[in-house]
């Protein structure tokens, strides 16, 4: 995963730190792997122009699930547009290259999978996506 977006970090000289408290779960791979690229993809893109990214990913058991939590210090959402991240074609931010899909796909994974997804974003601090996986039962 981290070698898809070596570009990116590397020209954002982004800093990544991880607080992994839960490494395993039954869930497809190739989905695990697009929630979380596209949530540190994320974090890259909608970076802030006055500092660099500082992104933090950890995971912990909360209630059966796995939550997965991408943190940011970048732009932020809007509050009055958080809602509509997960729309599909829909993009908050028009300088930014996309094609408004990523949080869409992110959601309906986590969905399909009976899973929930949650933002805390503070316009020009950051935001924190959170990632809730059933760890079991799983009808992947």
């Amino acid at each position: 995963m981290r070698l898809t977006l070596v570009p990116q970090i590397t020209e954002a000289e982004a800093k990544i730190t991880y607080d992994i408290q839960v490494s395993e779960i039954l869930f497809v791979r190739r989905k695990l792997r697009s929630i979380i690229c596209n949530l540190l993809n994320n974090a890259i893109k909608y970076r802030s122009d006055d500092r660099k990214p500082d992104i933090k990913i950890a995971s912990i058991t909360e209630n059966g699930f796995m939550m997965i939590s991408v943190e940011d210090n970048g732009i932020g959402i809007p509050s009055a547009l958080k809602y509509k991240i997960f729309e599909k074609y829909n993009r908050v931010a028009g300088q930014e290259e996309g094609n408004g899909v990523g949080l869409y796909l992110v959601k309906e994974i986590i969905e399909t999978s009976g899973g929930r997804s949650e933002v805390e974003s503070e316009e020009g601090k950051g935001s924190v996506f959170k990632v809730y996986l059933k760890m079991r039962d799983q009808q992947v």
